[in-house]
């Protein structure tokens, strides 16, 4: 399906990885972009781009959230598509992690994309258009160690957005999940956190087992031009499919999720997180640059 010329799209997360992508995506093919990000006075290259302002956007700041969507509206008169792609991964033993980081982690996650949805729904239903593209995760629907709070605030995400469907598709507004792999991003640097704040040091060996195949599998894994690509797609092609995988270790892993009972796929997980299994199993779906 071939967009309308200057239809307009609003993003969050674009400094880097897929929000970064996805925005420079939709730019070359005709879209006005609003690239949102927490720090545009660092940017150098989407602000560049014909039909691209980059408002300043965080997540955790409903303030900015309304500005930054006033912004937009200024610049280009309308919406017609929200990603919500800015969030970051909290690591660690559950009980390693105190309320602070937890609270931070659904902050950002959870509570910021509903007030981004909050702050764009009125002009979607005045307008009786829009889509919404929420960017959860594969742990979304199946949990993955050491991920605990991460996982929560992603199946979250899931639980919310799936409901959304119910309630806005009498005001033509469609409602899409975004479900990436491991992707070759800032996820495992600077989008991540890892620090035991609490002190507690039972977890330690696993915790540095566990994290040592983890570290291998990210920059191994999928392109974030491939998940931009299925935003995009999402975005034009107007069905009704709510949910999008995109990487081959998703798709095989949310296959095994329908299949298994629990106790198998969770023996599955555990296999996977094993340097045997990354370095045989794990070079179907990663690339082979994996110790």
């Amino acid at each position: 399906m071939n967009p309308k010329p200057h239809n307009t799209v609003f993003i969050t997360g674009c400094s880097s990885g897929i929000g970064r992508e996805t925005a420079k995506l939709f730019q070359s093919k005709g879209w006005n972009v609003a690239a949102t990000m927490r720090n545009p006075g660092a940017e150098t290259e989407l602000n560049q781009l014909q039909n691209v302002i980059c408002p300043p956007l965080d997540v955790t700041d409903v303030n900015s959230i309304q500005q930054a969507v006033q912004s937009t509206l200024d610049e280009f008169g309308y919406i017609d598509v929200v990603v919500n792609n800015a969030g970051y991964a909290l690591m660690g033993a559950f009980e390693t992690l105190d309320r602070e980081q937890i609270l931070r982690q659904f902050d950002t996650n959870v509570f910021g994309l509903m007030e981004v949805c909050r702050a764009v729904l009125p002009h979607f239903r005045s307008r009786n258009h829009g889509t919404l593209i929420n960017v959860a995760s594969m742990v979304g629907r199946f949990p993955l160690p050491l991920y605990s709070v991460y996982n929560a605030s992603k199946f979250a995400v899931e639980g919310f957005t799936e409901t959304l469907i119910y309630e806005l598709e009498n005001f033509n507004i469609n409602v899409k999940l975004i479900e990436p792999g491991a992707t070759n991003t800032h996820f495992f640097g600077r989008s991540s956190e890892r620090q035991n704040r609490t002190g507690v040091k039972a977890y330690e060996r696993y915790t540095q087992k566990v994290f040592a195949v983890m570290d291998a599998i990210g920059p191994a894994g999928g392109d974030s031009k491939a998940a931009a690509k299925t935003i995009w797609r999402a975005a034009t092609e107007g069905s009704t499919q709510l949910r999008y995988a995109t990487g081959s270790d998703a798709k095989a892993f949310l296959l095994a999720r329908r299949l298994l009972p629990d106790r198998l796929f969770n023996r599955t997980i555990k296999v996977s997180l094993t340097p045997w299994a990354l370095n045989t199993v794990g070079r179907l779906f990663y690339r082979p640059n994996t110790p």
